[in-house]
């Protein structure tokens, strides 16, 4: 598949649209994860699922650059998981979308997508990972950690996919143009 330039322009806007709000992450991530939920669902919506792909990968590393998370930090295996788990809301958007136009199939592929992302971040980061792989000294915070990465990933999902919907529809129309 070619990636056109009209693509990597898109993919780049929103690109940084996510790393702006990376800056915010320390306020509440109840602000950036909506934001950034909802770029992968645009990008993937207006440019492909390959560009919503790759902001799924590129979102978890500048975002650990410029917030510095003490857990990744202590646990890198932890984002790969961020990013498979992004790339899987991508994914299941891109693929009800191609299998008709309809809204309704929009909205199956993003509520499937976001339950799925939480679904495989919990078990995976929350109950696998973070339980067998933390530091001592972090153990108190375990809950915090696997709720962060269970629970909040679908809450700040479903946000960003209702964001990304509203922001759809005016904007396919000059997507498509």
């Amino acid at each position: 598949m070619k990636i056109t330039t009209k693509q990597i322009t898109i993919t780049a806007a929103l690109l940084a649209v996510c790393i702006a709000s990376q800056f915010f992450k320390n306020m509440s991530v109840y602000i950036t994860g909506p934001i950034i939920n909802a770029c992968i669902v645009l990008a993937a919506l207006s440019s492909g699922m390959i560009c919503g792909i790759i902001i799924s990968i590129i979102t978890p590393v500048t975002s650990f650059f410029i917030t510095g998370s003490p857990i990744i930090a202590a646990i890198p295996l932890i984002m790969p998981c961020i990013m498979i788990g992004n790339a899987i809301l991508a994914v299941l958007v891109s693929l009800f979308v191609k299998k008709g136009a309809s809204n309704k199939n929009l909205v199956i592929g993003m509520v499937l997508g976001s339950v799925l992302k939480a679904l495989f971040m919990g078990i995976v980061i929350a109950l696998a990972i973070i339980p067998n792989m933390i530091p001592e000294k972090m153990a108190p915070k375990m809950a915090v950690f696997q709720t962060t990465f269970s629970v909040t990933q679908l809450i700040t999902a479903v946000i960003g996919c209702v964001l990304a919907y509203i922001i759809w529809i005016p904007l396919k129309k000059i997507v498509e143009e």
